[in-house]
């Protein structure tokens, strides 16, 4: 036994030393360690600006600064990339790209680079966005004249002017509150859960409740504006309109800058 006891701790040292000295000369073969390679360079921010500059900010220098390392396409036609006229440099890590045709600050755009490989969609301006999409749905695209939708209010209470103000106000609360909260559900509930074929039967249920909400909360809070202009809210609970924005918000998956925007306009 004691024979077999140290025949072991020979075998034991023997191995250790082995492993130590293994190690040491792939320590001394490897050479210096090789630093730590620089950080990737990212895009930190896209903002185009009329008539057809689009700025970039990104944490490090660009590797390439020539025009065929940038490829800019148009959401809606990624085939067809848009012509780089001009790349400038500028402080900070900045580059500007001047374009041969007008870019518009309130479109979606694919911005793709070469070198470093980057990809990023470039949104459009949130006051651009804001502001085309309330002109269009006011001016452009009106419900009224070129949807030919709301007419029953429009031709009921368009006649005397403190009854279209009233209307007016009441509508657009009632407008701004619904779209939003539409919004709000089928993004985060209806999608995510594909119960979009239930879309219909919730927005009717949605302005259900916000005219009631509306109607107690001015009962109780401003009897005088719930005696003045309470008896519209009923009215428009089966107003064609109300119904209609967030049906087209849920369709073109609008954001809630456009669907904001639409609501007002």
């Amino acid at each position: 036994m004691p024979r077999a006891r140290a025949l072991r701790r020979a075998l034991l040292a023997a191995l250790l030393t082995a492993t130590v000295a293994l190690a040491g000369k792939a320590a001394r073969g490897a050479g210096p360690v090789p630093a730590p390679a620089a950080g990737t360079v990212r895009l930190l921010s896209a903002r185009v600006v009329a008539p057809n500059e689009l700025r970039l900010r990104f944490s490090a220098p660009l590797p390439r600064a020539d025009a065929e390392n940038f490829r800019l396409t148009h959401a809606q036609a990624p085939d067809i990339p848009i012509p780089v006229g001009r790349v400038r440099l500028a402080a900070g890590n900045r580059v500007v790209l001047t374009f041969e045709q007008r870019l518009m600050p309130a479109e979606h755009y694919r911005l793709e680079l070469a070198d470093p490989p980057l990809a990023r969609d470039v949104q459009p301006a949130a006051w651009a966005l804001l502001l085309t999409v309330m002109l269009a749905a006011a001016l452009i695209n009106n419900f009224v004249f070129t949807r030919y939708l709301g007419l029953c209010i429009f031709f009921g209470v368009s006649k005397k002017r403190d009854t279209a103000i009233g209307m007016g106000i009441t509508f657009t609360l009632v407008m701004i509150f619904t779209a939003m909260a539409s919004w709000a559900l089928d993004t985060f509930v209806l999608r995510p859960l594909q119960l979009g074929f239930l879309q219909i039967l919730v927005f009717i249920g949605v302005v259900a409740f916000v005219v009631q909400f509306l109607d107690t909360m001015l009962r109780k809070t401003h009897p005088v504006l719930h005696r003045k202009w309470g008896i519209y809210l009923m009215l428009i609970t089966t107003n064609c309109i109300i119904l209609a924005v967030p049906l087209l918000n849920a369709q073109g998956a609008a954001g809630p800058l456009e669907a904001l925007a639409l609501a007002i306009g």
